[in-house]
């Protein structure tokens, strides 16, 4: 299950409300981020966002529509605007394929550009591929916890293929989703924050539906997100996610 079930949304809030915080919560704490990186999917979703991106050069705004099953396969196309509609992303477990319908061309993404920007946003290729594994490749630790929320720190473990070299969470209590995640690099140094926006609930789960990513060595420039439509548990299959559908046909 990609979402945490009832049960364990109810047991995570009878542990932390009991004030009980001991080395046996990080099982707790671990599955409580998961649900939090993976809280757009479920175990399959239809979505469609638009995105904003602004740097000290030029504004573009994209809508976009993605499919994703599980947390190893999604699809992004985008829509809007007309110049740039066909272009889409795919990917399937650790791969990633980027399509460009002007020139007919599928491009797989090296190693070496997964540090790149994603549709020239302040996302990276590497965010598309890792967001799903961080309770995967972190150990975490409850740093604070007041009456509304809980800071949650997360610190990469010795062998894990990421990036940052800290990252910390802000999470409401009442509606277990995140307000602000602050990333840091393997110096220590604040890098990058995503701030979080427009609560709702959309099929019985309670959603961020707006997302800033705001990189703080250029605090002008920023990229949000804003889900307008999104539809969870649809009926997709993994032969849905292939190179024939990223082009736009089966």
């Amino acid at each position: 299950m990609i979402f945490l079930s009832l049960l364990k949304i109810l047991f995570l809030i009878l542990i932390f409300l009991s004030g009980s915080v001991s080395s046996s919560l990080a099982v707790d704490l671990r599955e409580l981020i998961r649900a939090v990186e993976q809280q757009y999917t479920g175990q399959s979703s239809i979505s469609e966002v638009e995105m904003t991106v602004v740097t000290g050069h030029w504004e573009r705004h994209l809508k976009m529509e993605s499919w994703s099953l599980g947390r190893e396969r999604f699809l992004i196309r985008i829509l809007a605007p007309i110049k740039e509609r066909g272009v889409a992303t795919l990917k399937v477990e650790n791969e990633v394929w980027n399509y460009l319908p002007k020139v007919d061309r599928v491009i797989r993404i090296p190693p070496s550009m997964m540090g790149g920007a994603w549709m020239g946003s302040h996302i990276t290729n590497d965010d598309l591929v890792k967001a799903n594994h961080i309770d995967q490749d972190y150990n975490f630790t409850l740093l604070e916890e007041t009456n509304e929320s809980w800071r949650i720190e997360g610190i990469p473990k010795p062998d894990a293929p990421v990036i940052w070299g800290k990252i910390i969470y802000q999470i409401f209590k009442e509606q277990l989703v995140p307000s602000q995640i602050d990333y840091f690099d393997e110096e220590g140094i604040l890098v990058r924050q995503i701030l979080f926006d427009d609560v709702q609930t959309v099929s019985g789960r309670t959603i961020p539906l707006k997302m800033t990513v705001v990189p703080l060595e250029k605090p002008k420039e920023k990229t949000v997100m804003h889900y307008r439509k999104l539809q969870f548990d649809v009926d997709l299959k993994k032969d849905f996610f292939s190179l024939g559908n990223l082009k736009g046909r089966r």
